[in-house]
């Protein structure tokens, strides 16, 4: 029986290290195939949407492609896989996708149970609730007795029972697989109201048969932060997700922008230099060249730029930065120094 349990141990331990040494291998897995696979939306404007010829655009799909800049100084060597909520997680685990970029929040169990990590928010969001005008409310709290459409597979659905506990409100929810599924029935007025992330919300409402006809309102039930997603025990691909967003968000901290990068290569403020490469080898530490950040400021601006074009007040969803100004204008965005 001793032998037994050694051997059952040793065999364990063995499959463990396996593992363990198959996830390390991610960035030179990618290198080998010549692109990033990246687990995506399946259609939300403004975050990851492919348009009629198959080109993909969006704050989540420009975070795929800083990540093929910092690897191969080319934006377009990804592949993006759009996943429904419940299919994304599994997606990432099994290897179907190297990254997941696309609206998940960060949550204990997510991040505890699901051989997962979270390396970096790149969005801090919150649930809202979206109703027809002629509804006739003006406050969630006024929602006893609706229908609320939501996805499912999502911490949506917990938050919405969360919150119609706390505030003692009956309501009945009517659940679909996909964000797609669920807007298209509130649409054609399956539901009362409709709820997701409030980001989500914008989009949404631009996809509706009349727009105007819809408000978003006040109440904000739950924090969402949504990170990038990474399997858990390739510490050097997490360091690598992680530092993108950090040099994203220092490059716009730091005024590095997509024009004048190759300028500000030249600059005699050391925390530009460590940032651009021309001071120490912090990119080798990753994985990547010491250029690594110009490589993504080049082809894709910096934190502040990608935020504007797709989901700020200059896109169509003239979505505030709120939350996600930097810390130095009262925002939570705050990039680790790069030393």
């Amino acid at each position: 029986m001793k032998r037994s349990g050694v051997a059952i141990a040793f065999s364990v331990a063995a499959s463990l290290a396996a593992t363990a040494a198959s996830a390390q291998a991610t960035l030179n897995n990618v290198k080998q195939k010549g692109f990033l696979v990246c687990g995506s939306n399946t259609a939300l404007p403004g975050f990851g949407i492919p348009d009629a010829q198959g080109n993909w655009t969006g704050f989540d799909v420009d975070y795929c492609r800083a990540y093929a800049a910092a690897i191969f100084n080319d934006p377009t060597k990804v592949r993006f896989i759009p996943l429904a909520g419940k299919d994304r997680f599994t997606a990432l685990q099994s290897g179907e996708v190297d990254v997941l970029v696309r609206n998940s929040t960060w949550t204990m169990s997510r991040d505890t149970q699901l051989g997962l990590d979270f390396p970096a928010v790149n969005y801090y969001d919150g649930q809202g609730f979206m109703v027809r005008k002629k509804l006739g409310v003006s406050s969630a709290k006024e929602l006893n007795g609706a229908t609320i459409c939501t996805q499912q597979g999502t911490t949506t659905e917990l938050n919405l029972a969360d919150f119609f506990r706390s505030n003692n409100i009956k309501y009945e929810v009517v659940a679909f697989a996909t964000a797609d599924e669920t807007f298209k029935a509130y649409d054609t007025g399956r539901c009362d109201a409709f709820t997701t992330d409030g980001s989500a919300l914008f989009s949404e409402r631009q996809r509706a048969s009349n727009p105007d006809e819809h408000v978003v309102l006040p109440e904000i039930i739950s924090k969402e932060p949504f990170g990038v997603v990474v399997r858990h025990g390739d510490n050097q691909w997490g360091d690598l997700a992680r530092w993108v967003h950090y040099a994203l968000v220092n490059a716009e901290e730091f005024g590095v922008t997509k024009a004048n990068v190759d300028q500000m290569t030249k600059s005699d403020n050391p925390e530009i230099k460590r940032l651009l490469g021309t001071e120490g080898k912090f990119g080798e530490a990753t994985g990547l060249t010491n250029d690594w950040v110009v490589r993504i400021v080049k082809h894709m601006g910096n934190y502040g730029e990608i935020f504007e074009r797709t989901i700020g007040e200059g896109s169509p969803l003239k979505i505030k930065r709120g939350l996600n100004a930097l810390w130095t204008k009262g925002g939570l965005q705050y990039g680790i120094p790069i030393r």
